[in-house]
């Protein structure tokens, strides 16, 4: 009996190769679909996993609180590392990883000579909480010598090939360091680095390291077995509270710290603050999960409407069958073995395309999914999981409808009336609509995010980002004589302005506490501290809103003055801008001997609003202040579109004051490009999958706009008969599928709308959704959709009407 199913579905599917193809594209590129997203989902998923004891570590991380709302950091103060692992009885080991601007520094091993970006300055029980595998050495002693340095795999072999450089030495910015140990890389750990250094090697002042206040930190735990995290969460909290001092002195102001589970760093962790791990994001995942089950479930409503289109066609082979005894049980088992086989066929084929796209799906994604996932013992079942899903989820409604034809009625002819068993119009409608539903929340979705991130790329920072290159300083020369390192480029006919400090767009930026002197009282208050020169605010092009620039010949501009950005004149209790001009400002010196020492100078100036972080950011307060102890990045403003002539100069100026550190640089306009690579993937992943939904949901409408035609191909040859024209039969038969799709924008609409105000909650700084956005799309669905039904309507109307009426 198998056998014969087996033989007659090949027949049908040979017999009618045209639907066979359509079937077999459409549950294709549905299966495509979620095996590519089932390969992101499944690979972001594993973050962390290889840890050892991982269901033991957590990573500290606080919510400060005031009366602007909530913000969540990722870094800790040095004592709460300290306190957790003194004070607390439940905690095996702590470990501090300090946060830093990631910036290349020049390491050297004979003759090679690189620059390498991703390290930490970490405490020595590193090893001890994050238990990662070495290839050469231990872990145990690895970070107990200040000058020593622990490499990744990569890194070791980029500096030594593949011989073990424990005990070798390497040269970090001329000074040696001893090589403890080589660890293995793991693409799925939430911090990647290439080296770790010991905190000790940096020598942190004491008073520094028993801060509260001092957020510079990421904090680790490990919990002894059998701890609960939730109870000690607890407690800690209230220590917290009660020996630690706000961030400022607000009195609404409060700092609340949190365990979070070490895998659930890389997934939850998108909205964190001054955080350097990888990151992903579970709305992201979520959103991508949904779309890979809304694209399957088009699919099969596809593949519904298809066969039930096909239904009459293959009526009279059912009447046959039964009238010479076969059971209805028979002919369910042999539709569904049919469906079945075109499932197997599509999922062979979705298999095949899936190993062609991995290599782009992994540049695309910047990950390392290999083609073993699919040789796990998990992997079969799976894959025989989606074939029957599929199999029964599509061909069981037409199975039911296609067995329940009456052998009298098939061989009259009228099993295609309205009468007939298993003929459920709403049924049919109702896929319909759902279909377009669902391609229409996707195509407002993808309309959202292409007006988001075209706005995060052309938005007005505040400043002119074109045309500007920075590095950072190297050598003690360069540092020493950077004011004449200055002056040479200045020569450069290709450069305009030059400006040395530190807290450029784009880059590295410090956080510090000011005090404000006003109206006798002195208050404090947290402020990003951008360390400029005299040429800052020119180079960059920011305007002034009051108040002026920096003077070098005003001798108490570089010790006595600040100038601050429009949102701290008004959060500092200033008012406005020219009000804030007079006041008074201290700070607290970095490096000074003397803790106390203070810096005292008045406001001259302040800056309109720029955005100096991405737009997820709001602008914050911003002081600047002329502070050359800090200088160690240079901007340099070209003015010629002669980009390589300007480069040349920096180049050679460069070489004559340190010749022996190779130059790196980058634009300011590409620092901030690459802000913005997740929301430009999310763009390019919706447009492809939208495509895909679109199309898959049209083939479906073209199922149901052929069944239409089928049956009312009498009624369309009497019209003609008696007049009617191809215009008028192609509205007649077009207006009830294009009313169905007209109901699925108004289902869609609100649901998009809703979902996509959420998505821009993350954006400080986003686009308004006007009705522009539903419009749109209204109209490419429709299009869309009624060139879709014209291509099978016009065929029906055109025919002759005698053919037609010779349906008896």
């Amino acid at each position: 009996m198998l056998s014969n199913f087996f033989k007659i579905a090949l027949r049908n599917l040979r017999k009618h190769s045209g639907f066979s193809i359509i079937n077999i594209a459409g549950l294709t590129l549905g299966l495509t679909t979620c095996l590519l997203i089932g390969c992101f989902v499944w690979d972001e998923n594993q973050y962390d996993k290889n840890v050892p004891n991982s269901d033991r570590v957590y990573r500290v991380y606080s919510e400060f609180t005031n009366n602007q709302g909530t913000e969540v950091f990722a870094v800790t103060s040095p004592m709460y590392a300290t306190t957790l692992q003194k004070d607390f009885p439940e905690v095996e080991q702590t470990a501090r990883v300090m946060m830093q601007a990631q910036y290349k520094r020049l390491f050297e091993a004979g003759k090679v000579q690189l620059y390498e970006e991703k390290g930490f300055y970490v405490d020595s029980t590193f090893f001890q909480v994050l238990e990662i595998p070495f290839k050469y050495g231990s872990s145990q002693n690895a970070l107990n010598d200040p000058g020593s340095i622990v490499l990744s795999e990569d890194m070791a072999r980029r500096f030594f090939g593949n011989e073990d450089p424990v005990g070798k030495q390497l040269l970090l910015e001329k000074n040696p360091l001893l090589v403890k140990g080589v660890f293995r890389n793991d693409p799925r750990f939430h911090l990647q680095f290439d080296y770790l250094m010991p905190l000790a090697a940096i020598h942190l002042p004491a008073d520094r390291m028993q801060s509260w206040n001092w957020q510079q930190f990421y904090t680790y735990v490990k919990l002894k077995k059998g701890t609960g995290a939730g109870l000690l969460q607890s407690k800690f909290q209230q220590l917290v509270h009660q020996v630690a001092l706000p961030f400022d002195t607000d009195k609404n102001a409060k700092r609340t710290p949190f365990l979070q589970p070490l895998k659930k760093i890389h997934l939850y962790s998108s909205n964190f603050k001054f955080d350097s791990a990888v990151r992903g994001n579970i709305t992201y995942v979520k959103a991508l999960t949904i779309i890979a089950v809304f694209i399957l479930l088009i699919a099969c409503f596809n593949f519904v409407n298809l066969s039930t289109a096909r239904s009459l066609q293959r009526a009279k082979e059912v009447g046959v069958r039964k009238a010479i005894g076969a059971a209805r049980k028979q002919l369910v088992l042999q539709f569904l073995g049919e469906t079945i086989l075109l499932a197997i066929a599509s999922l062979i084929i979705a298999v095949i395309l899936l190993l062609i796209a991995l290599p782009w799906l992994n540049r695309f994604t910047d990950k390392h999914i290999s083609v073993a996932m699919f040789f796990t013992p998990s992997m079969p079942l799976i894959l025989i999981g989606m074939i029957l899903f599929t199999g029964v989820f599509a061909g069981l409604y037409p199975a039911i409808v296609l067995s329940s034809f009456k052998p009298v009625n098939v061989l009259k002819g009228k099993a295609g009336n309205e009468h007939s068993p298993g003929k459920v119009p709403w049924l049919r409608h109702s896929l319909v609509v759902l279909q377009f539903a669902l391609s229409v929340l996707l195509i407002i979705c993808v309309a959202v995010v292409f007006r988001q991130v075209n706005y995060l790329h052309d938005k007005d920072l505040g400043f002119n980002k074109e045309q500007i290159m920075f590095f950072p300083m190297r050598g003690d020369n360069m540092f020493k004589n950077n004011t004449s390192f200055k002056n040479e480029l200045l020569q450069s006919p290709y450069i305009s302005n030059v400006s040395i400090g530190y807290g450029f767009p784009g880059d590295a930026v410090a956080g510090d506490e000011v005090i404000v002197h006003n109206n006798g009282e002195q208050k404090t208050y947290s402020a990003t501290q951008l360390m400029v020169d005299f040429d800052y605010i020119k180079t960059l092009g920011l305007q002034m809103a009051a108040g002026r620039d920096f003077m070098k010949e005003m001798q108490t501009d570089k010790d006595h003055a600040y100038i601050i950005n429009e949102t701290a004149a008004r959060e500092l209790g200033f008012g406005n801008a020219e009000k804030a001009l007079g006041k008074t400002l201290s700070w607290h010196v970095w490096g000074a001997k003397n803790p106390d020492s203070l810096k005292t100078g008045t406001i001259i100036g302040v800056v309109k609003d720029f955005n100096y972080k991405s737009l997820y950011d709001k602008v914050e307060v911003a002081v600047l202040q002329i502070f050359p102890d800090a200088a160690w990045k240079v901007a340099v403003k070209l003015k010629t579109a002669n980009t390589s002539a300007a480069i040349a100069a920096v180049r050679s100026a460069w070489n004559r004051f340190t010749p022996e550190f190779p130059i790196e640089y980058k634009f300011l306009d590409e620092s901030f490009e690459q802000m913005y690579v997740s929301e430009d993937k999310l763009q390019s992943l919706l447009f492809i999958f939208t495509s895909i939904a679109v199309f898959v949901a049209c083939l479906g409408l073209f199922g149901l706009a052929t069944y239409t035609a089928e049956r009312r191909r009498k009624e369309i040859g009497i019209r003609k008969l008696l007049g009617a024209s191809v215009r008028g039969v192609v509205f007649l038969l077009s207006k009830d599928l294009i009313k169905l799709v007209v109901i699925s924008l108004l289902i869609a609409s609100p649901v998009a709308r809703y979902f996509m105000r959420h998505w821009l909650d993350d954006f400080a700084y986003r686009v308004n959704i006007n009705w522009l956005i539903f419009v749109i799309p209204a109209i490419l669905i429709l299009f869309i959709a009624f060139g879709t039904v014209s291509i099978q309507v016009i065929k029906a109307a055109i025919a002759n009407p005698v053919k037609n009426l010779r349906v008896e």
